[in-house]
């Protein structure tokens, strides 16, 4: 499917193709920078960027925003037993999920959203947080579908997949992950500082970053080279949902979570 998403067609051949994908899942034209005819290949319209302004940021002090546009499948405190929630019935540990114990425990008591992207969706990844980002950990693994059947039934589901976590620091809301799930069809998933960070089922890898890169809030994090969901995680046991919930649809920039 890569393959298929990175060939150049003639334009005859690509632009029905891409607007019978744009009718199919909705898609909205209005935003994107570009025209559909500006696109050499599916995978250069699949991470289109949006146009200036289309994704205010939140600037409130104190906030954790969504780094995607996305639908918020779960939203929480992480619970005692450091187990989130992947569906009623369902669940996976957090150090599963990251890849290292000692990371895991950084974020035993804070909060945590499960951030699914449709087909139609805008897929570039945006910082959520005012800091710096430390390191990035690639964690190899399967590439199962990442929709409603698949939550229900694959244990592990995002344990499972392959994924690439960013790890961060701020000043006032302590550590900050956000965790970017591979999916079918998904088998690339780049970040903005780095390129290409996955590498079809290669060993893992972790690098640190030092001194840590300054980001600020909105800044373009990575992108999926096709789609799938964000798992982001926050530190700060006095964080308060921000008025969002599970089911919603969210968008880069819009508040998650703002501190007490």
């Amino acid at each position: 499917m890569a393959w298929l998403s990175d060939r150049r067609l003639p334009g005859p051949l690509l632009r029905p193709l891409l607007r019978g994908y744009v009718r199919a899942y909705g898609v909205d034209l209005s935003e994107a920078a570009e025209p559909l005819a500006a696109f050499p290949t599916f995978n250069a319209f699949f991470t289109r960027r949006l146009r200036d302004g289309a994704r205010p940021i939140a600037t409130e002090r104190g906030l954790v925003v969504s780094p995607s546009d996305s639908r918020l499948q779960t939203v929480g405190r992480v619970p005692p037993d450091a187990r989130l929630e992947q569906i009623k019935g369902r669940s996976y540990t957090l150090t599963a999920l990251l890849g290292d114990a000692a990371e895991a425990a950084r974020f035993a008591e804070g909060v945590h959203a499960t951030l699914y992207l449709s087909p139609s969706m805008y897929h570039r990844v945006h910082v959520p947080v005012d800091g710096r980002i430390t390191g990035w950990r690639y964690l190899p693994g399967r590439l199962y579908p990442v929709n409603a059947m698949a939550v229900r039934s694959v244990e592990g589901l995002f344990t499972v997949n392959e994924r690439v976590v960013v790890t961060m620091e701020t000043d006032d809301l302590g550590p900050v992950a956000a965790v970017m799930v591979g999916a079918t069809n998904v088998g690339r998933m780049t970040l903005s500082f780095a390129g290409l960070v996955t590498n079809a089922g290669g060993p893992p890898a972790a690098v640190v970053l030092d001194p840590p890169l300054p980001v600020r809030r909105g800044d373009e994090l990575g992108a999926f080279n096709l789609g799938s969901t964000v798992v982001l995680l926050a530190a700060d046991p006095t964080l308060e949902p921000a008025g969002v919930h599970e089911g919603q649809i969210v968008r880069v920039g819009q508040p998650l979570w703002r501190k007490a």
